[in-house]
């Protein structure tokens, strides 16, 4: 048996796999809102502690209740032969202190204290990326099919959710190998006057405004905020909305269904800037075999990425043009393609020789 994690900065989702060197449905999938926790471990000790069934009275099951004896093998701990955990974080010695989290998870105390003979710990783009290998076609939705050279180069990842993760995978002959980077931390390099008044406002609210202020969850509320300050064309009823509900959702909703112009326009400016980045980081590793673009937003707003404004802005590089129109863009929509990386690394972890 084999244990998976993905942690990301809202939600986290363990896995249970009997995975030795082929996909595997998980055998049991849970997800935990990871602010209700103080720790990764509270949330394993939760995952982990078997259940605890009821135990007759008279020591039988009755018709009435239904109750049972408890049983060893009910309330016996499963034997994990390896655990990987992706973690939206740096990882640096088998440990990472997490973003957007105030958690400090290591691998090695986690591996001590529910008894695992291996735990890695991958940054969540890197189980991302390693996940890639897994997807089947179904599972990708294509915005531009590309022409890819016959001979292997490399690929990039990006993915906008809680925070923008970024991630480069290299061909080593074999395989592609991730490579982790905290690249959604980079400047914010503005392209038009529009993006340029963005940047003095959220100067204005932040020290250092990085590309993760504008492509998340929460970015995407601040490109309404910046909207309705600048504009002032919020209506009455979306405002009630987003202050009652949930931001980001409240706001790709409207969009999504014309329902107000500056809820059109943040999607609008938020597939620019997404695209126009996934450019930048397309360049930066000269992704030739391709950019995925994951996380949890894209999926959401899909509809929104096939009409032409985020690769408008990914090809809109000048004298490179034409390479970029090479380069395929697909969007990932498998939710647990992090967690289905995870599980191939444990996999792997759990068939290496003990050292």
């Amino acid at each position: 048996m084999i244990l998976a994690g993905d942690i990301g900065g809202t939600k986290t989702n363990l896995a249970l796999y009997e995975w030795t060197r082929e996909r595997t449905e998980p055998i049991r999938l849970e997800s935990f809102h990871s602010r209700d926790y103080s720790s990764l471990e509270e949330i394993l000790q939760e995952f982990l502690e078997p259940p605890t069934p009821p135990v007759a009275l008279d020591g039988a099951a009755t018709a009435e209740t239904g109750l049972v004896h408890e049983t060893k093998e009910s309330t016996e701990r499963v034997t994990i032969a390896a655990a990987c955990f992706g973690i939206a974080g740096p990882v640096i010695d088998n440990q990472s202190q997490t973003t957007n989290l105030p958690w400090v998870v290591d691998g090695a105390k986690i591996a001590k204290q529910f008894n695992i003979p291996r735990v890695q710990l991958l940054n969540d783009l890197e189980s991302t990326a390693y996940g890639i290998a897994w997807l089947r076609l179904d599972e990708l939705e294509v915005l531009n099919a590309g022409n890819p050279p016959k001979k292997r180069q490399a690929l990039a990842l990006i993915a906008a959710g809680t925070g923008l993760g970024e991630a480069i995978l290299f061909w080593d002959g074999k395989s592609y190998r991730p490579m982790p980077s905290e690249g959604g931390h980079a400047d914010f390099a503005p392209n038009n006057d529009q993006e340029i008044e963005l940047l003095r406002y959220l100067r204005g609210q932040y020290l250092h405004v990085s590309y993760e202020r504008i492509l998340s969850g929460p970015g995407l509320h601040a490109l309404y905020e910046f909207l309705r300050d600048t504009k002032k064309n919020e209506p009455t009823w979306l405002a009630e909305k987003v202050k009652a509900g949930n931001p980001a959702a409240e706001i790709a909703e409207a969009g999504l269904k014309g329902q107000a112009d500056i809820a059109k326009q943040a999607l609008d400016l938020f597939a620019t800037i997404y695209g126009a980045e996934a450019g930048n980081l397309a360049l930066k590793a000269l992704a030739l075999d391709g950019v995925y673009v994951g996380g949890g937003i894209a999926p959401k707003l899909i509809t929104k990425l096939h009409d032409g404004t985020f690769m408008k802005a990914f090809t809109n590089k000048g004298r490179y043009k034409r390479l970029m129109t090479q380069m395929p863009v697909k969007v990932i929509m498998n939710q647990q393609t992090a967690l289905l990386g995870a599980a191939s690394v444990a996999a792997a972890l759990s068939l290496a020789p003990t050292p």
